[in-house]
Order: structure tokens, then C-alpha cells, then sequence
């Protein structure tokens, strides 16, 4: 496999994750600062739009495992269909409307659109992997490609998104006097102007950062179509049949490897997304950080981009459960940072953090195709199970960020958040310290312990290899 086929492959899956960083950073605290809804209705926001995401994904696995090849391969066509309606409906996920009473209503919608068209896109994309190469560790390299690109997407999205709207989240009146606006009310704090209007400069700039990073999904997908191309499952017969979709997920439900690897990552995502959905929230009411978020975030994906390629070194040598270790390290720097916010303290966490969200972003997607070629080995005459693998994958993840950061908004509204105002409850402060620290640290550590149990080893993986191989 060809290294530019490999960037090809790698830049086609970056503006999605342009996009994702970008509403994992910031959605939480538009919905909440800009588009004045309430704790409450932002977590039904988060949690359906994810939910919606996950639905979609077996969806998409049973209409993708059931396309005939084209000129342009299985999978392709489903890439290209969906990315001019994923543009569209990311546009308008941040346009503010000039009514008030159906705002609820207009982000879910949108937002449930974006997640929907989104798996339309991720499912067909990241089983395109297995269609890449025969060589596993052609397939390596080509996910290890695809995650320093998809890494590198996540900060261009948090970057470009955090640069162009800072303008809207720094208040003077806050910076000068934080002492005159302790209030409960927003509406107490008429020197602060409401951004919720359409015309305002807070959503103006929002809407910037939306239509840039809207163009990015264009220069992506057409690299991808370009600059990759399918190959058909090259350990099929043609006499083997094509496995049905409910059939191929129980069978995917009672792979051991399979199991244990979804557990596994599922609590450890779900970490990430708490970390990301609620890291500016945190340093703009509970680190006194206010001015420094959006180069904390840039921080840390600089540090996540620039580590990719060591880990993919390190898990060559050392093996891919080993590497696994790497995504503990945010746990104590994290619980240091709520405990100590200090500001050089902070960047030093952001760096580490990095670190450990590269780890936790690269291991499972070079985990998954392991697992495939496990099951391949076990079910020889069959084909068409990898979109059910990949889907069915994805639908976990993103139930469970959904179920997270659905709990951490109403835990916010619970506790009492109240937009605008320069300086939260003490609960409210609280809470976004247990967010940041405490609940991630216990979902690594338990999902890390899973991983413990996980049967693929290097030994059996060059085992399975050769086993293929002669199926092949």
C-alpha cells in the first residue's frame, strides 16, 4: 500500500473530526452561553443527538452489508452520498434562529441530522480499512496515518472553532470587576450584552467558524475519492454468501474478543467525551481560566497530533495492550489540575492529556481489525461482516458519550448553572471538578481493567495472519 494512498486515505476521514472536536469542545457551552438554553434542555440536546448517532449506526451497518459492488467499490458510494447533507445540517447545528420558543427543537433537530449523516459517513469510512490491504501491517500503518490525521482534524476543528469564538466567551466586564456579577439572574448584568439574539457578535462568529469548517468536509472527500482506492474482499469464494446483518450481530455479540475490546473502550471514550465536553466549561468557571482555553485545547491536541506516530512505534514494539497503559497517564495530572488550578500547571496537564487521548484514539481502531480477522478465521465462509464489526462498535461509543454528557448537562442544571453570569455556585464549581477529575479517572481505570481480560496477543495475531494467508 502506497504512502500516498495511506495520506489519502487519512485526509478523507479528518473533517469529520474537524467537525466532531469542534461540537465535543464547544456545542456544550453554545447551547448554554449563546443559545440560552437551559442545563436541562442542552443535556436532551446532547444525549438524543448522540443517541440518534448510535441508532443510525447498525442502520447503516444493514444497508452498507447489503450493497452490490460498483465501478467505485461497496462502500465509497455511501461516503460520497452523505457528505453534502452532513455540510448543510452542521451549518445550521450552530446557526442561531431569530425565534426563541422552538430553539430546543431547531438544535435538536439539526444536531440529530449531524450525528445521523455523520455515521453514514464514519461506518463505510473506517471499514473502508479492511478493504485497503490484505497485510495487516499494511492496515496498521494506514490506521496509524488515519489517526495523526484524524488528530491533526480534531485540533485544525478546535483551533479554528476556539480562535474564531473566543471573542465570544471573554467578557471585560468579567476580567475588570468579576466582584459586580455574582448574581443567579443574567438579566441582572445589563453591562454584559445578550448574545441571544441572531445579529449579535457571539452568533455571527459561531456562524463563521461553522461555514469554515463546512468547506474542510470538500477538500477531504474529494483527496478521498481521488487518492483511494477499494478492493473487494479478497478472502471470499464466490460461492460464499454474504452474512445476514441480525444474524452477523449476534455472532459479533458472542465474539470474546470482540466483547471484551467494546467494553473495554466503551468506558474509556466516554471519559474522553466528559473531558472534552466539559474542559472549557471547567477552565472558564471552576480554574479562573477564563483567557486561556482555547490555547489549553490547542495544547493539548498539538500534544495528541505529535504523539500519534510514537505510539504506533511503541505498540509495534511493545504490543497493543502494553500501549494501553499510556491512556492512565491523564488520571493523576487531571486530578492535580482540580485540585492546584494554576496556570502553568495547567498547560503542563494539557500536554499529558495529549498524550493519553492519542493512546486512547489510535489503540481501538488498530484493535478492531485484529478482532476481525479473528472472527474471520472462525466463520471462513462468510463475508460482509466487517461493516457489522465497525457499526455496531460505533454505536456503543456513542451511546455511551451521549448517556454521559446527557448526565453531566442535568447534572450541571441540577447543581444550578446559570448562563452569563461571571462567577457560578459553589456546587455548580463542584460539579465540573468531579466531571474534569474524579468520574473520568474511575471509567480509564475500569475499562483498563477490562483490557486485562482481552485474548489477542501479537503471538496469536501473527498466528491468525498465517492461518489467512493460506486461506487466501
Amino acid at each position: 500500500l502506497s504512502m500516498c494512498s495511506k495520506l489519502c486515505y487519512a485526509i478523507g476521514g479528518a473533517p469529520n473530526q474537524v467537525a466532531g472536536s469542534a461540537a465535543s469542545f464547544f456545542l456544550q457551552i453554545y447551547l448554554l452561553d449563546i443559545a440560552h438554553i437551559t442545563p436541562f434542555h442542552a443535556s436532551l440536546v446532547l444525549f438524543i443527538g448522540k443517541a440518534s448517532g448510535a441508532v443510525t449506526d447498525p442502520v447503516a451497518g444493514f444497508f452498507i452489508s447489503k450493497s452490490r459492488w460498483t465501478k467505485i467499490g461497496r462502500l465509497m458510494p455511501w461516503v460520497l452520498a452523505c457528505t453534502p447533507f452532513t455540510i448543510v445540517s452542521y451549518f445550521f447545528m450552530w446557526y442561531l434562529p431569530p425565534f426563541v420558543s422552538g430553539r430546543v427543537a431547531w438544535y435538536l433537530t439539526f444536531h440529530c441530522l449531524f450525528q445521523a449523516l455523520t455515521t453514514l459517513f464514519q461506518v463505510p469510512y473506517s471499514a473502508l480499512t479492511m478493504f485497503l490491504s490484505t497485510d495487516q501491517k499494511d492496515r496498521d500503518s494506514a490506521t496509524a496515518y488515519r489517526m495523526t490525521m484524524e488528530v491533526l482534524g480534531t485540533l485544525i476543528g478546535a483551533s479554528l472553532q476556539g480562535q474564531i469564538v473566543a471573542s465570544a466567551h471573554v467578557s471585560p466586564h468579567c476580567t475588570v470587576n468579576p466582584s459586580l456579577n455574582t448574581t443567579d439572574s443574567w438579566h441582572d448584568t445589563p453591562s454584559i450584552p445578550d448574545p441571544s439574539g441572531p445579529l449579535s457578535h457571539q452568533a455571527k462568529v459561531y456562524m463563521i467558524a461553522a461555514g469554515v469548517i463546512a468547506g474542510v468536509y470538500l477538500l477531504g472527500i474529494v483527496v478521498l475519492f481521488l487518492g483511494v482506492k477499494e478492493r473487494d474482499d479478497p478472502y471470499a469464494l464466490n460461492s460464499d454468501r454474504a452474512i445476514p446483518f441480525c444474524k452477523g450481530l449476534a455472532l459479533t455479540m458472542k465474539h470474546g474478543p470482540y466483547v471484551k475490546l467494546t467494553a473495554s473502550f466503551l468506558l474509556i471514550s466516554t471519559a474522553v467525551q466528559l473531558e472534552q465536553g466539559n474542559f472549557v466549561l471547567f477552565c472558564t468557571h471552576a480554574a479562573g481560566l477564563r483567557n486561556h482555553f482555547q490555547y489549553l485545547v490547542v495544547t493539548i491536541l498539538v500534544s495528541a497530533a505529535v504523539s500519534v506516530p510514537f505510539w504506533q512505534k511503541f505498540l509495534q514494539r511493545f504490543g497493543k495492550k502494553c500501549a494501553a497503559c499510556g491512556i492512565s497517564w491523564m488520571i493523576p495530572f487531571a486530578v492535580m489540575l482540580v485540585t492546584i488550578p494554576n496556570l502553568i500547571l495547567a498547560y503542563f496537564v494539557a500536554f499529558i492529556s495529549g498524550l493519553s487521548i492519542a493512546a486512547s484514539l489510535l489503540l481501538p481502531w488498530s484493535m478492531l481489525p485484529d478482532v476481525v480477522d479473528n472472527f474471520r478465521l472462525q466463520n471462513p465462509h462468510g463475508k460482509g461482516h466487517e461493516t457489522i464489526f465497525y457499526s455496531s462498535y460505533v454505536f456503543f461509543t456513542k451511546m455511551s458519550a451521549g448517556i454521559g454528557l446527557g448526565i453531566s448537562a442535568a447534572g450541571l442544571e441540577f447543581t444550578g448553572y446559570k448562563p452569563g453570569i461571571c462567577r457560578q455556585s459553589d456546587d455548580v464549581i463542584l460539579t465540573l471538578k468531579l466531571l474534569i477529575g474524579a468520574v473520568p479517572a474511575i471509567l480509564i481505570l475500569l475499562g483498563l481493567f477490562i483490557l486485562l481480560f482481552y485474548p489477542i496477543t501479537e503471538e496469536s495475531r501473527k498466528e491468525t495472519k498465517l492461518a489467512l494467508e493460506e486461506l487466501r
